[in-house]
């Protein structure tokens, strides 16, 4: 009897889950020179397969550029690598010799991580070098559109790791991704956490799956532009960030919000590098096509300007690099305040940065709670008072957003998968690395007594406090003592 395609799908996640527990189990017993070596192999293999694996994912998804895949593919095998390669996941990882504190990781177990097809390679890359790290076993539900170089980033992974000295098994990619076998693999009881990138929908569903999950929420990626802000060095970054592999990761800057005092400069500056200003007949036609429903529309994601402009009807220049609106408005009837990931930015014009500021607010309550927000300028006092209030895990200040919220051009933790906090429904607002999937057991050592008092203390105490006045009628602090020890023991308190 043959099964149906969905019954097969759920066999399959079982049969997977399987494999992993038994491989895990094993993997949980190596040394941490045995973690490292597996971990090098794999970042090594993930280097020297970056190209082949980039170009995989635009043939096979549509989205991005080759070349800009290769370099998220590089990102992770280079610097996550560098970031992970001299952790401790083994043992005992800490000891505080002063409070007498250890502490001991453990793998969480098995993860279930969700792909999705804008950075898809990168993304299995990644999700799997830190959950190795961890001394985890991996299951990968791929996006449907982004199978095949799922499916071939993971093969490298789990060869390079096996060829090191892995146990067989650790590493699977669903050869027939849906809805069933995402919510079978995500609920199932061998699965002990979620490792979440995709949409809205799927991100509810793993925080609704009754296990431990890391999400991650949309960025709707606002950037104010201070009057005090360097603006050619501004606008070359900004381009640089959005038009990087057209805009499809979710750090990327999705509006400018710039002060009316350098406006002008700051429009002559994007021209000159490259914008395409719309006009209002303009703007309506890629307007209409950048939504679907309440959401992006997905053909425009990660598609170049020229490719989007003829979509809408339009025609633009060749060396396009970027397609700019002015708006005014922000919400769901204003598409270009949305989150767009593509080479299409919203300009908003504002008295000062108050005014930005309030701006920004918009935009992040319309689409981006948690995620990131761009600022350019040299006012430190403006710099401060915008990362003190807003709703933003990852305040990037003077470098593009794209590469300064993943940890490439900032001192943020580098990773593929960037947490909103409790601001966009998410666990944490940190960049997630190996550290967030294990358990950390502590070893603690007494140092100190519990202060107890006994009814006889505590009677003795009251009566002292009112020595003073007896002292008048010639009964000394001996005599007092005396006396109560006399009195208790005579009621059988225990003293």
């Amino acid at each position: 009897m043959r099964l149906d395609s969905d019954l097969q799908a759920i066999q399959e996640v079982r049969d997977c889950l399987q494999e992993a527990k038994a491989a895990q189990i094993q993997l949980e017993a190596m040394t941490q020179a045995q973690i490292n070596a597996i971990v090098a192999a794999m970042a090594e293999a993930a280097e020297s397969e970056a190209e082949r694996l980039g170009a995989m994912a635009v043939e096979e998804t549509g989205f991005g550029k080759a070349a800009d895949k290769k370099t998220k593919n590089l990102f992770v095998a280079q610097d996550v690598y560098a970031a992970i390669k001299d952790m401790q996941t083994v043992g005992i990882i800490s000891k505080d010799d002063v409070n007498k504190v250890w502490e001991i990781a453990q793998p969480v177990g098995i993860v279930a991580a969700i792909i999705p097809s804008t950075n898809p390679t990168s993304t299995v890359i990644f999700k799997c070098l830190i959950s190795l790290k961890a001394r985890n076993a991996i299951v990968i539900s791929p996006h449907p559109s982004a199978l095949r170089c799922s499916q071939e980033s993971a093969a490298i992974m789990r060869a390079a790791a096996e060829k090191a000295g892995a146990p067989p098994g650790l590493i699977h990619c669903l050869t027939r991704p849906s809805v069933e076998a995402s919510g079978e693999l995500m609920r199932h009881k061998l699965t002990d956490l979620i490792l979440a990138t995709g949409g809205t929908a799927m991100v509810k569903a793993a925080y609704s799956s009754g296990k431990p999950a890391y999400g991650v929420g949309p960025g709707n990626v606002p950037v104010y532009i201070h009057q005090s802000a360097k603006i050619s060095q501004a606008v070359r970054q900004i381009l640089q960030s959005k038009t990087f592999d057209y805009g499809t990761i979710c750090a990327s800057e999705q509006a400018l919000v710039v002060d009316q005092a350098v406006k002008d400069e700051l429009v002559a500056e994007l021209r000159r590098q490259g914008a395409y200003f719309l006009n209002e007949d303009e703007k309506a036609k890629v307007s209409s096509i950048l939504t679907m429903g309440k959401g992006m529309n997905p053909n425009v994601v990660g598609r170049s300007p020229q490719v989007i402009a003829g979509m809408a009807g339009i025609t633009i220049p060749a060396e396009a690099k970027v397609m700019i609106a002015e708006e005014s408005e922000v919400g769901l009837a204003h598409p270009f305040s949305m989150e767009k990931l593509s080479p299409v930015l919203a300009l908003y014009t504002v008295s000062d940065w108050r005014e930005g500021c309030l701006r920004c607010m918009e935009l992040l309550e319309l689409g981006g709670l948690g995620h990131t927000l761009g600022i350019h300028g040299e006012d430190m006092a403006v710099i401060e008072a915008f990362g003190l209030e807003k709703p933003a895990s990852r305040i990037v200040v003077n470098t593009g957003t794209t590469f300064g919220g993943i940890g490439a051009t900032t001192g943020i933790w580098p990773s593929m998968t960037l947490g909103c906090g409790s601001f966009g429904g998410n666990i944490t607002s940190d960049n997630i690395g190996p550290q967030h999937l294990l358990n950390r057991k502590r070893v603690a050592f007494g140092i100190r007594e519990m202060p107890l008092k006994s009814p006889a203390d505590e009677v003795t105490a009251r009566v002292m406090e009112s020595l003073d006045t007896l002292s008048p009628l010639g009964i000394t602090r001996e005599d007092v003592e005396q006396i109560i020890k006399n009195v208790l023991s005579d009621m059988q308190v225990n003293t």
